[in-house]
Parts: structure tokens; sequence; C-alpha cells
């Protein structure tokens, strides 16, 4: 069983995805438009361009999105995407990528529990956490 993020924008997933790559140095293997699929017909003609399906490769994981029209779109809330790296040079690297245009929740720190760990909402709404664990 895989569980992976599926993450909503308000009409910006193509450039969140294209951030996140450069960011997470992941890979997009799909941005898939509603232009040339049945949903085309079911859409106004501006939001034909807009992202039915992405989906970004990091590592061994996955993250994937689309775009929803503004009467559908739901700020997220109660969650965040957790990502677990591995040095804290990685961790700084990251949530200083991530945070620009955006809120830092909590400033990445050591703490009790982790080497760095801290939080935050990117430019386009997406709650994220940085984690790099104490070593075991």
């Amino acid at each position: 069983m895989l569980v992976n993020p599926y993450l909503f924008f308000k009409g910006r997933c193509e450039e969140a995805f294209k951030f996140y790559a450069s960011c997470l140095g992941g890979k997009i293997e799909a941005m898939l438009s509603h232009e040339g699929t049945p949903a085309s017909d079911h859409v106004p003609p501006e939001w034909r361009s807009k992202i039915i399906h992405a989906r970004l490769v990091v590592g061994d994981t996955v993250l994937m999105g689309s775009d929803n029209p503004s009467d559908r779109y739901q700020e997220p809330r109660g969650l965040s995407v957790s990502l677990g790296v591995d040095s804290p040079a990685e961790a700084e690297r990251v949530f200083h990528a991530l945070a620009p245009g955006g809120m830092v929740r909590i400033q990445l720190e050591q703490n009790f529990f982790a080497v760095r760990y801290g939080t935050l909402v990117d430019r386009f709404g997406i709650p994220w956490m940085i984690v790099c664990q104490q070593p075991t």
C-alpha cells in the first residue's frame, strides 16, 4: 500500500509543481491539462489550460495534485506535507527553498526530537514540515 499526498491548487498547480521539482530535486512525470480530455467540455474555456492531474516523483515518493475551480477550492487545514531529510544541511536547503513568498510557522532549528525541525506554508498555501531526525 502507498500513501501519497494529493494537493489542490486554485489555478496554480503547474507553477507549484515546477517550483517543487526545483526545490526538492524531483522529476515531473505527468502534467495534464483539461484541454483535449473529456473534462474539457465540462469546464469554462479559461479553465481548459489548468491542470487536471500532476505527478512529481521525489526519490521513492510521489506528490500529486491538480487545480480546483475557486468555487470548490478549500485551503488546506489540519495537515502538512512532511519531508524527512538525511542531513541538517539538506533540511536548511529545502526549508529556505520553499519559504520565499510563504509564511514560516516554526523556524528551522534543533529540538528534543530532531536535529532540524521547522514548519511553513509555501506561497501556494501548502503547509510543509521539514524534519531531520536525531541519529539512532
